[in-house]
């Protein structure tokens, strides 16, 4: 990708050439005017970043390559340093924010109820041994193994990426939670690995909600008699339930339970992940546990019934598909032995370059393709096109700015090579279109 296409890029999430700069000079990266600008240094990186952990040759190579400056790998050695690290955390901070102002997204936070909907999860990346006394991971006797867990907040109406985190693989869900800030009218999908009594209470304290997953041996009570509740006993009797419960906490939180029976091939299924997973065989109770799917909300609305938390909850696989592109088509398991800020510098790069296929491109082509193909956009094969055609991403954006009525040759192709196949079920688009209309 050639340095003036990455400027065109950048500057439809809002970050110019004097902002790039501005940042570089803030945070120590640049202290006076040199040959190899900021944006050369960003471009390189975050093109070749997003192939795989590319060596300081890599990078001096992609700059004589689009700029035809030649610089030693000797000189981009000497610029990756902590000054740099805070110039792409920068960097990233902006392209997260950077605003789309299309009529689509603006009508959905009109028309639903839901200023956004958030979905919060991680994502392991395994790292080379050299990195786990920064990194952390799993060790025993015999074997090491270095991870780092990468926390992401995604905003699903609006398809903008709100928080990135590099952290420690010792820094686990639970302790994440707490830092998401929470807005009125927000909805928070999360599974169970989030799941704080004072946590749901905070969602009711700022005026949002929050769907979990349950988390088997929570303590439930009745809010009349504030006595515990054993929950399977009642399933056992009533198959399904849409109850009201009091949280085991010091605020002593009224929530919704909802639970329904599945379909035994699902539990059979989910039995059989289990005893694969556990180190130790799980309880009798656990095991028939698994043949309900159970939600604690703090929506009380009675007209919401159980189907709508079902698919509404679902839609949190979208973020399990946006960490599938992250790892099958960026590279992410390709980490040779770098340096812990090589490490970092480079993932924030990749991430960089995430936001521009998944909250650039797709936002905007997948209302185009929409529109005149009446096909959904695939965020999955995008990425990958977007990745193996790493020369078109301009010309697509060049397309998309310039939209009128007729689509040009790159977005003809993102509707040809990049929607879903024609299937009974529905999409996710289709779904969110259901729930949110």
């Amino acid at each position: 990708m050639q340095k003036n296409d990455f400027n065109l890029l950048m500057g439809n999430l809002n970050v110019n050439n004097e902002k790039l700069i501005e940042i570089a000079l803030e945070t120590g990266f640049v202290k006076r005017k040199r040959l190899l600008c900021p944006l050369d240094f960003l471009s390189a990186v975050c093109t070749e970043s997003a192939i795989g952990i590319a060596s300081y040759n890599d990078i001096a190579a992609r700059i004589d390559t689009d700029r035809g400056l030649c610089v030693s790998r000797q000189a981009i050695w000497k610029k990756v340093t902590t000054p740099c690290e805070d110039f792409f955390k920068k960097i990233l901070a902006l392209v997260i924010t950077g605003k789309i102002n299309t009529v689509f997204v603006e009508t959905l936070k009109t028309q639903s109820k839901y200023k956004r909907i958030l979905v919060q999860d991680s994502t392991i990346i395994r790292l080379p041994t050299a990195l786990f006394s920064e990194f952390s991971g799993v060790a025993n006797g015999q074997t090491k193994v270095c991870n780092a867990r990468v926390q992401c907040v995604y905003d699903l109406l609006s398809e903008q990426f709100v928080s990135f985190s590099i952290d420690p693989y010792s820094k686990n869900d639970l302790t994440a939670a707490p830092e998401i800030i929470l807005e009125a009218n927000d909805l928070v999908l999360r599974d169970r690995g989030y799941l704080i009594l004072d946590e749901i209470q905070r969602h009711l304290d700022n005026n949002a909600h929050c769907i979990y997953r349950y988390k088997f041996n929570t303590v439930l009570k009745d809010p009349l008699t504030e006595e515990q509740i054993d929950l399977f006993s009642i399933l056992k009797k009533e198959k399904s339930l849409d109850i009201k419960i009091m949280l085991n906490n010091k605020a002593k939180t009224i929530v919704r339970l909802l639970a329904y029976p599945v379909s035994k091939e699902v539990a059979d299924n989910r039995r059989m992940k289990a005893k694969k997973e556990n180190k130790k065989s799980p309880s009798k109770e656990y095991l028939e546990s698994l043949s309900w799917s159970i939600y604690i909300t703090t929506i009380t609305d009675q007209n919401i019934d159980y189907d709508f938390i079902y698919e509404a909850y679902s839609l949190r696989w979208r973020i399990e598909i946006i960490f599938k592109c992250w790892k099958s088509n960026m590279g992410f398991a390709k980490i040779h032995n770098v340096s812990s800020i090589q490490l970092k510098i480079w993932l924030l790069a990749r991430l960089i370059m995430i936001i521009i296929c998944a909250q650039l491109i797709f936002t905007k082509s997948r209302l185009i393709v929409k529109t005149a193909f009446n096909r959904d956009l695939s965020l999955l094969k995008l990425t990958n096109y977007l990745l193996r055609n790493t020369c078109k991403i301009a010309d697509i954006m060049r397309e998309i700015n310039n939209f009128e009525q007729t689509p040009g040759s790159c977005i003809k192709a993102l509707a040809k090579f990049c929607t879903y196949d024609k299937r009974k079920r529905r999409n996710y688009q289709q779904k969110i279109d259901v729930l949110f209309p």
